[in-house]
């Protein structure tokens, strides 16, 4: 991607260097349990508040520390660059907005390490990038950019763009009223009925990021040669099929929370293309 030309967003929050909720023991520590409880929550799309707040721990107390010496330059390049995808996903959606007539509140974005604080519980490197709804808050421990590139096959900057563009989608959503209205369904209905409504939650977020980049190229030309060819294999890598797969050697569909492979992949390529709101209606659509 080529960010020359591009700023910085003053909407990052920088908690690197603190250290977060501590593991095991009591009063306020997360214990192990817990982390598996969460882990195993997001995997099936269950809001990790609800292990998190439900009584199983108290609220974690945040120890801050001075970060301990320099951080390598390669990780603060990786933060420089995720504050020029959060401007340009900002420099998108506010006018979008404008044009139906609303304002785009912006979110902030969250860079920690290992855990921290929000207003959805304790989030963990270990559960990847995640929106929190109730703070309006992106979370994202850059080290998950390792992983998508040597777990998931999902190497280059525009892998990267389009995994921060999936959950400033969220954002959108939530802003939108739509998460509220999904999540106020899925309670409603059984629990595969439930997962069917996260899956096309999860894949007009990926449309959505499609349409930032649909518009971030139209507008600002910072595409370069094989940066759609990464986004879309970032797609098809965190597939619900592919992930289970590697967990388990089978996919289950009826636990699908996010949609296979293929359907990531298709949803994204919508938004990119016709890089309109009214595309990403995933919720009338008869196939996915």
């Amino acid at each position: 991607m080529d960010f020359r030309n591009g700023r910085q967003s003053r909407n990052v929050e920088d908690r690197r260097g603190q250290s977060g909720p501590r593991l095991g023991g009591r009063g306020g520590r997360i214990g192990i349990g817990t982390v598996v409880l969460v882990l195993v929550a997001m995997y099936f799309g269950i809001d990790p508040s609800v292990v998190l707040n439900s009584g199983v721990m108290a609220p974690p107390a945040i120890e801050s520390r001075a970060p301990g010496g320099p951080r390598p330059a390669a990780e603060d390049e990786a933060a420089r660059f995720v504050s020029m995808v959060l401007a340009d996903t900002e420099d998108t959606w506010g006018p979008i907005f404008r044009a139906g007539g609303a304002r785009y509140q912006e979110p902030q974005l969250v860079l920690f390490t290992g855990a921290t604080r929000s207003a959805c519980g304790v989030g963990q490197a270990q559960m990847g990038p995640f929106y929190c709804p109730a703070d309006g808050k992106v979370f994202l421990d850059l080290s998950f950019f390792d992983e998508l590139h040597h777990r998931f096959g999902a190497p280059g900057d525009f892998a990267q763009a389009y995994v921060i563009a999936h959950e400033v989608g969220h954002h959108v959503q939530n802003l939108l009223g739509i998460s509220d209205k999904v999540q106020q369904a899925r309670q409603r209905v059984s629990e595969r009925e439930a997962n069917q409504l996260s899956v096309r939650l999860e894949l007009q977020a990926d449309c959505l990021a499609g349409v930032w980049a649909h518009h971030a190229q139209r507008s600002r030309q910072v595409l370069e040669a094989g940066d759609v060819e990464e986004g879309l294999a970032a797609a098809s890598a965190i597939g619900d099929d592919r992930i289970q797969k590697q967990a388990q050697g089978y996919a289950v569909p009826d636990g699908f929370t996010h949609g296979s492979a293929a359907q990531r992949v298709r949803w994204f390529r919508i938004g990119l293309q016709q890089g309109e709101l009214g595309a990403c209606d995933t919720f009338s659509a008869s196939a996915l």
